[in-house]
């Protein structure tokens, strides 16, 4: 079975505009993701529209792929960048889509994303993290990192921005964390090619719509979403003030 990675990265950005080419710890966020992936994988791709994105990825020796400019999810773009090398004459069974702002992915969550293809009717993988009572109340109510509800076959029943399942019965605070355990997910995708056509072409849903997380849409459309459990922290970057976080946590690695 073949792997490829694609990494979507675009410029514009409504929080962080040019966030791909921020520098962290001396290197552009985009080269950072790409390094932690490259190697890892059959292939590894950045798929942007923007040259100067292209030209930065070129320049560290990375490979990349023009793709439009009118794509309205990372989803879309690693679609279009993956029949790029299928009519190039490259095959790939699985396209791992690697968000252009996790600089901190680990090699042992790829693994992890890989594994869920072991299974033959695996249609889409992703990871999730444990919440601990450590994180805390605020870090589990925070609507910009959603949370997942698992069925016991690891399958995602449903993914949401506000904190699920509500624990009725128990005050709303950090005894929620100590009663139940909460999973974070992960920002990282995994398609059989197949699959990546068929989502690729869905209208919106209306679930979607209303928590702006396009998983909701293929769930709604009966696809299953098989879920790897990781221990591992990530830390995205959304904001100016994500990197500077990204930044610290980078220096408590190297201290």
């Amino acid at each position: 079975m073949k792997f490829i990675g694609i990494i979507p990265a675009r410029y514009a950005s409504t929080r962080f505009p040019g966030k791909p080419l921020a520098m962290l710890g001396g290197k552009t966020m985009i080269q950072r993701v790409y390094e932690q992936v490259a190697g890892l994988l059959d292939k590894a791709v950045v798929a942007t529209d923007d040259e100067r994105i292209a030209q930065t990825v070129r320049a560290f020796g990375g490979e990349v792929v023009m793709t439009s400019p009118n794509h309205r999810s990372g989803t879309d773009r690693c679609h279009e960048a993956y029949m790029q090398k299928s009519n190039e004459g490259e095959k790939y069974d699985v396209v791992i889509n690697i968000q252009g702002d996790e600089p901190f992915i680990q090699p042992e969550q790829i693994a992890a994303v890989r594994s869920c293809f072991d299974k033959e009717e695996t249609q889409i993988a992703t990871l999730v993290k444990p919440f601990t009572p450590a994180d805390g109340w605020k870090a589990l109510r925070n609507p910009n990192s959603p949370k997942v509800v698992l069925d016991g076959a690891m399958n995602a029943l449903y993914f949401s921005r506000s904190v699920i399942p509500y624990l009725r019965g128990v005050e709303e605070g950090d005894e929620w964390l100590a009663n139940h355990t909460y999973y974070k997910h992960i920002g990282l995708y995994a398609y059989r090619a197949e699959v990546l056509g068929e989502i690729t072409r869905l209208p919106q849903s209306p679930l979607e719509l209303a928590e702006s997380l396009e998983q909701l849409r293929w769930i709604e459309n009966g696809f299953r979403i098989r879920v790897a459990v990781t221990q591992q922290e990530t830390i995205g970057i959304d904001t100016p003030e994500d990197l500077i976080r990204a930044e610290e946590f980078l220096k408590s690695l190297n201290a």
